[in-house]
């Protein structure tokens, strides 16, 4: 396993739970696990971007982003290959040497987080999800016309093959690189779709009875 660098992303508009995720903000009352969510969120976004690069120098800079955003916690990142696919795994830099994790130094494993890059590993689960997912964008398209429906297709694509996940459980930092990284790169979107973007993502979620997430 090699060690890869991590972010922080001082570069970019904050929301309140970004801010609250910060070093001395992040352990309140009521939190779980070793790494507040929206810091595993943004880890797992910017190696996402970073495994998706084409420009080896935009790759190495999403990396940096995600080093200086784990170090902060005291954590490092390792991306791990298993038969399903690859694992990011977040884990104390306390525990590696020389870029080597050291047995000895792992204290308690559960100060680790594990987050599948390559879906859940279960083939009928992800098309249970796909299912799902296409269903909705059909029926915006057939409610609301082509162009709504390209986009609603779109995002289905994303949280499907990205996230393995159903649009209802999209968090507010997928729907953030849905619409600045992955839409304007990989959709091929008309000006029409670009204008309609909004609305459409909002009529999907409606589809849910559920608003955007951010909105």
């Amino acid at each position: 396993m090699t060690a890869e660098a991590n972010d922080d992303p001082a570069d970019e508009e904050r929301t309140d739970e970004e801010r609250a995720d910060e070093p001395g903000e992040g352990d309140a009352e009521g939190s779980e696990g070793p790494l507040p969510e929206a810091v595993v969120e943004e880890a797992e976004r910017l190696t996402r971007l970073a495994r998706d690069a084409v420009d080896g120098n935009e790759a190495a800079a999403y990396r940096d982003r995600r080093e200086t955003l784990l170090s902060a916690h005291g954590y490092t990142a390792r991306r791990r290959s298993e038969d399903h696919g690859e694992v990011l795994v977040l884990h104390p830099s306390e525990w590696v040497e020389e870029g080597v994790i050291r047995v000895e130094y792992v204290d308690d494993v559960s100060r680790a987080v594990e987050v599948p890059l390559d879906g859940t590993g279960d083939p009928d689960e992800w098309d249970e999800v796909e299912a799902h997912n296409r269903a909705l964008a059909e029926s915006v398209e057939a409610e609301h016309g082509e162009v709504h429906g390209a986009n609603a297709h779109a995002f289905a694509d994303f949280m499907g093959n990205h996230y393995a996940r159903p649009v209802e459980r999209a968090t507010e930092r997928q729907v953030r690189e849905f619409t600045e990284e992955y839409f304007p790169r990989n959709a091929w979107p008309s000006e029409d779709q670009r204008e309609a973007l909004d609305r459409s993502l909002d009529l999907l979620f409606e589809r849910v009875d559920r608003s955007r997430p951010g909105r």
